[in-house]
């Protein structure tokens, strides 16, 4: 790995992978190939439009390994080959349906077809899971082992990402596959969508509730199917997206309770002299303090809706007290001479993170000034979303900032080696940044980031019920 900034794990990679669990906050970490029928689409040239072109670009990166695939989370520059997170997948369907384009509906269904896949067809269980995250295409890692296949193995099994050790399962992401699942249903009126989206929700019932003090759902299992015993805001609030929207598509009221029970752990989450939400517990018996996320500010606006409108101040809390400025200038920054970011980064840790010290090891120091883009288009649709005074222009600085950052950063970086259309996809981060969850983002073309971008260039809210 010699030259590399080392693999660029997603927050959501630590409970396969087993890196990072810590009383500190694992809570909130909670990331012949047939073409669909249509491509990208959009304005030529326009910003949303390149966005596109990169999604489809990861998603037709090994078109010698089968129609039925996901899209790479992170370009190859990135060393993690060609994984797919579940999350940015899920992700990744919801863009496309946003482009509300017979193209995008297109490419939208064979990703969820994917994921039904890999659900039917996981090489040790059948009971609605889905891993963390899968390979899509060869390659040789690091110790010189090969890795020959596609998302469908030989045997007719999905490719679970066992090199880096992304087997276990996190509510979370079963959750944002279960929402992306549920509004493909809406969309087409397939039933297998909402069959699927439904086993998940039942999955999570199964493992993740929990009768304890603070209530909820809890984190989910590793590798090994063990639970692990962390509650997540993040991952609760995610719920109250999928239980809602379940209880609406299948009519049965049990999914309102279930709703109800993610809903109100959220709520206890909730610090009303400050005005935001902590990231959740790692016991179930007492609030986790610290470190204070930007996801569980922007997401729980998006998911309660009217409900969570006495709580919408937490959208001006990262706002203010998460907002950075990314420019060479900076101590750690690689953001070329003459250019400038503004956002949000990951975490109240991210604003102090040890300067001197590599983010983990074989990875470079961080940048406190980092903007974490994909947070930051949490931030602008969420402002878009709640509409005050003032919300407009400020979402539209943020949407510029990363539109900007599409065009000038992560240049001449591959997908399955093969190079990216021109000035298509955001990278996940500005400068290489320290989460405060054990992991850091780096300066690569990211499905997640891209896919958040376009949802709020294009006002939709993947959180309604």
């Amino acid at each position: 790995m010699t030259g590399r900034q080392g693999p660029a794990f997603s927050r959501r990679s630590l409970i396969g992978a087993g890196l990072g669990i810590s009383a500190l906050g694992l809570a909130a970490a909670g990331s012949g190939q047939a073409m669909a029928a249509g491509s990208a689409t959009g304005r030529a040239g326009s910003a949303p439009a390149r966005g596109r072109a990169f999604l489809a670009a990861a998603m037709d990166a090994y078109p010698d390994h089968g129609s039925i695939r996901l899209t790479q989370s992170y370009t190859d520059q990135a060393g993690l080959f060609s994984t797919a997170f579940t999350y940015d997948n899920a992700l990744a369907i919801l863009a496309h349906l946003a482009a509300r384009t017979a193209g995008g509906l297109s490419r939208a269904t064979v990703l969820g077809d994917a994921l039904l896949y890999a659900q039917s067809h996981d090489p040790a269980y059948d009971d609605g899971r889905l891993r963390q995250a899968y390979n899509v295409g060869p390659y040789t890692f690091y110790d010189g082992s090969r890795q020959p296949d596609g998302f469908v193995r030989a045997d007719g099994t999905a490719n679970v990402g066992t090199q880096f050790g992304f087997t276990g399962t996190a509510v979370g992401d079963m959750a944002w596959a279960g929402i992306a699942l549920s509004a493909l249903a809406r969309r087409t009126k397939a039933r297998r969508f909402l069959a699927g989206a439904v086993r998940i929700g039942e999955w999570i019932e199964r493992t993740g509730r929990t009768d304890e003090p603070l209530g909820g759902y809890k984190f989910g299992v590793d590798g090994a199917n063990q639970k692990l015993p962390f509650t997540s805001t993040e991952h609760n609030t995610d719920l109250v997206c999928l239980f809602g929207r379940l209880a609406l598509l299948t009519g049965d009221r049990v999914w309102a309770a279930r709703r109800g029970r993610a809903e109100a752990f959220v709520r206890r989450m909730w610090e009303p002299s400050g005005g935001f939400f902590y990231t959740g517990t790692n016991d179930g018996v007492t609030v986790n303090k610290s470190p204070i996320p930007e996801d569980t500010q922007t997401w729980t606006h998006l998911a309660l809706g009217s409900r969570g409108r006495g709580y919408s101040r937490s959208l001006d809390w990262a706002a203010a007290e998460l907002a950075v400025l990314d420019h060479a200038g900076r101590r750690n920054s690689t953001v070329p001479a003459g250019q400038s970011y503004e956002g949000v980064t990951f975490s109240s840790a991210s604003l102090v993170a040890n300067e001197d010290a590599p983010i983990a090891e074989g990875q470079p120091r961080p940048d406190r000034n980092g903007v974490w883009f994909e947070g930051t288009a949490h931030l602008a649709l969420a402002l878009r979303d709640r509409r005050d005074r003032g919300d407009e222009a400020r979402a539209r600085r943020l949407i510029s900032s990363i539109e900007h950052a599409q065009d000038l950063l992560g240049a001449g970086q591959t997908v399955g080696g093969k190079a990216l259309p021109e000035r298509a996809g955001v990278v996940s981060a500005s400068s290489p940044l320290d989460t405060g969850f054990g992991f850091g983002y780096y300066p690569y073309r990211h499905t997640g980031a891209t896919a958040w971008y376009l949802m709020a260039a294009a006002r939709f809210n993947p959180l309604q019920a």
